[in-house]
């Protein structure tokens, strides 16, 4: 069996997933690094770790949104490793749903990324966790409680990922502890965002800047590893960004 505590991300092969995969490799875990589409980044990150420290990464492919891949997805990882001792739920659908215009395949498919398959990992993983004392940590959003304009389902869909953070942190108790992070402007979409939008919500954060990956990284790391007596948390990485929302 793995020595090193085991992590799965979902999402983890690129963007703040990746940096949150970085940040426990460096702190002496091994990853589970899930992906949905991203097999090249998801690949070459594990070859990366596992050049710096033998057998410490491997990936795991999978639609969250399918009812069967996260119990499956956790029998992976269990197999592979031994162990599960903590579990980062990173993996998100994030795009506007104006009103008039959202179906229910948009309803479904911002709940399944977000809400759903957060709760069927946590329960596929809750016997190893709970043997592991481990933690969960789900990666959450400001917009979950105050909603961005055009945006009502997912910030619904982040609003019951809260909820769930608070339930779980009751029901899987005392064993495991379960946390959330909430970034604020840390990465911006991959479809870009226009400079003056940008630079109006920079503006509106205390900091004055936007945040790095690494900070979300860290917190997470924390939550994970060092805050033995922190659960039912959600832990604004956001630059104060909240305070002007």
């Amino acid at each position: 069996m793995n020595k090193q505590p085991v992590i799965l991300v979902t999402g983890g092969a690129r963007r703040v997933g990746a940096a949150i995969v970085r940040h426990l490799h460096a702190a002496g875990c091994a990853v589970a690094i899930h992906f949905r589409s991203s097999a090249d980044e998801a690949e070459a990150l594990a070859r990366e770790l596992n050049a710096a420290r033998a057998d410490s990464a491997a990936i795991f492919p999978g639609a969250l949104e399918d009812d069967a891949t996260p119990g499956a997805l956790i029998a992976a990882v269990l197999e592979h490793f031994g162990r599960l001792d903590g579990l980062v739920n990173n993996a998100s659908a994030f795009y506007p749903t104006p009103i008039g215009e959202t179906t229910a395949a948009h309803w479904n498919d911002l709940f399944a990324a977000n809400a759903r398959a957060p709760f069927f990992l946590a329960q596929a993983a809750t016997p190893a966790l709970r043997g592991a004392r481990g933690a969960i940590v789900n990666i959450v959003d400001i917009y979950a409680e105050r909603p961005l304009a055009g945006h009502t389902v997912y910030s619904m869909a982040k609003a019951a990922l809260v909820m769930l953070t608070q339930a779980l942190a009751k029901d899987l108790a005392p064993q495991v502890r379960v946390n959330a992070v909430a970034p604020g402007a840390i990465l911006w979409p991959a479809s870009g965002k226009p400079e003056e939008a940008a630079e109006a919500l920079i503006a509106k954060t205390p900091l004055a800047r936007k945040g790095e990956p690494d900070d979300v990284a860290e917190a997470v790391r924390w939550l994970l590893l060092d805050a033995h007596y922190t659960t039912g948390q959600v832990i604004r990485v956001d630059g104060g960004r909240a305070l002007s929302i």
